[in-house]
């Protein structure tokens, strides 16, 4: 096995809400595991498919004796979430990637706002333990359909920091329903925002603070899942370093393509939202199809994400 990789042992499962369980993670020989810190996580080989997902660690980094991770079990998702509830159980055991961040906590930042939208709790979590523990500003906005199908509400309403979690339910009353607009609009210049959640929620959140003038570098998030389509007109690819020109037909992607033709890319979510096949553009301009990257980032065009994205030019030079 690589060294990237390791073997866990499911200790324990419980159900933390309507269709969302949690899987305590351990070494199989009790070693404690390989640090990680807020906002990290860790992708997981679901047992008897050929699935990979990412999931965020929730429990507190300061813990390294196991890990936390909360699986929702999504109707519209691809069926990882499906098997990760059907088919992992105690005494499982996983192949999982060591923690990864690519949602840190910025160091910093003189306050810190979280918000979370259903299973975009598990990241947030992490970060409020960590925020408690380092003597740091925050307050966390948790949204969620009701309180059935919201996870962790007995650890929040225990947590030291309880004072600073409002929860705010669809079904509730008004009163109590989050207004973004309002809640950014008095946050100081020095706050930092971190937001997780379903699609439709970070795009709300996000686009209220973009239009509020927040600035790109006090805004921090993760998608975990997108519908994305990876197909579109051919298109050439050349590897800067080889000289060599592969073609993409219009039903692959790039990122197939570049490993089809040998070209050692490493790619894990397929969906653009993970950042992990990540390519230096030389030249050319890139379709930019991923929610990994921010929309500056996109503007620059000096790297694109091969598992989901593709080309508006005819040739696209990679830094490969």
């Amino acid at each position: 096995m690589s060294e990237s990789l390791l073997t866990v042992r499911v200790a324990r499962v419980k159900v933390e809400a309507q269709d969302i369980y949690s899987y305590e993670l351990v070494d199989p020989a009790g070693a404690p595991l390989p640090p990680f810190s807020a906002g990290a996580h860790i992708d997981v080989r679901i047992p008897g498919t050929s699935f990979t997902r990412q999931y965020s660690l929730c429990s507190p980094s300061s813990e390294r004796n196991h890990y936390m991770i909360a699986v929702l079990n999504d109707p519209n998702s691809r069926g990882g979430s499906r098997a990760m509830h059907e088919r992992v159980y105690e005494g499982s055991t996983l192949d999982i990637c060591v923690p990864r961040n690519h949602f840190p906590l910025h160091p910093e930042a003189t306050g810190n706002l979280l918000l979370a939208g259903g299973i975009g709790i598990t990241p947030m979590l992490c970060m409020a333990h960590a925020l408690h523990d380092e003597g740091r500003a925050f307050a966390m906005h948790y949204c969620a359909r009701s309180r059935e199908r919201a996870a962790f509400l007995t650890q929040l309403d225990q947590a030291p920091f309880a004072d600073r979690v409002q929860c705010h339910f669809d079904d509730g009353a008004p009163a109590q329903q989050l207004d973004i607009e309002a809640l950014l609009s008095a946050a100081d210049a020095g706050v930092h925002l971190y937001v997780c959640g379903p699609k439709g929620f970070m795009d709300a959140v996000l686009a209220a603070a973009r239009k509020l003038g927040w600035a790109e570098e006090r805004l921090h998030y993760e998608f975990f899942a997108a519908d994305v389509d990876a197909t579109g007109a051919a298109l050439e690819v050349k590897l800067a370093r080889s000289g060599q020109v592969i073609t993409v037909p219009p039903e692959q992607s790039v990122a197939d393509a570049l490993i089809e033709a040998g070209v050692d890319l490493t790619v894990s979510c397929r969906q653009g939202v993970c950042g992990t096949c990540l390519v230096r553009v030389l030249e050319g301009e890139p379709d930019h199809r991923d929610l990994y990257l921010s929309p500056a980032e996109q503007a620059r065009n000096d790297q694109f994400t091969p598992c989901c994205s593709r080309a508006k030019s005819r040739m696209l030079v990679l830094d490969l």
